[in-house]
């Protein structure tokens, strides 16, 4: 586990809002909480949401848990990013703490659908990469619903009804993961995540240092 932040992250680099998306059970969750272990230089973009809270889940830190009258707020108010309705539930994007991100040279981490991922675009498309997770087969996507045991028979097949539309939007991705071995697939994640922190649009800073000991050459050789 790395014991400090990324090089590079705070005020001169613009933040990276890495987006990682998939249908139910492909594993998306699952490489998001290791790359928040693994990487102290990101933050989790914590949605609101109508979803009756999971046994599991605690409000505040796996999502913000608000009624359906309290999300038509916030939605009518401005005060979200993107939403959607998944699974007859409601998520959403808070708006303040991702500019406040950005405005500090923070990285932050969604954990979104498709939908959500293409409304984001609309206003953060040039801060975004933006990553879909295939599971291996559909068997593999089935199992690992089922084994989760927090879900109905019914909201599995939901799951995987909305699965099929969801696979259909894989090319609106920047980057394609087949999560067929986690340990690799957590590699190729966190490979994704280091490119983007170096890329020429997000660090004006180095563009700087590499100008500045352009001009000291210049005057060493004369």
């Amino acid at each position: 586990m790395s014991n400090k932040a990324s090089e590079g992250t705070g005020p001169g680099r613009l933040g990276v809002l890495l987006v990682v998306a998939s249908p139910s059970g492909a594993g998306k969750s699952t490489l998001s909480r290791l790359l928040l272990q693994d990487d102290r230089g990101i933050s989790m973009s914590i949605s609101a949401t109508t979803r009756p809270r999971r046994p599991s889940e605690v409000d505040g830190v796996h999502y913000h848990f608000v009624t359906p009258s309290r999300f038509e707020q916030m939605r009518a108010g401005g005060e979200l990013l993107e939403s959607a309705e998944v699974h007859g539930n409601l998520y959403g994007t808070p708006r303040q703490p991702i500019e406040q991100a950005l405005a500090e040279g923070r990285d932050v981490l969604f954990d979104l659908n498709f939908e959500g991922t293409l409304q984001l675009y609309e206003t953060m498309r040039e801060h975004i990469v933006s990553v879909f997770i295939l599971p291996p087969n559909v068997a593999a996507l089935k199992s690992r619903l089922e084994r989760r045991a927090e879900d109905s028979p019914e909201a599995i097949r939901r799951r995987l009804t909305t699965a099929r539309t969801e696979l259909l939007h894989w090319h609106e991705f920047d980057y394609i993961i087949v999560n067929d071995d986690l340990d690799s697939s957590f590699a190729t994640l966190k490979a994704i995540l280091a490119a983007a922190r170096h890329s020429r649009g997000r660090n004006a800073a180095w563009g700087a240092l590499a100008e500045r000991m352009s001009a000291e050459l210049a005057e060493l050789i004369g």
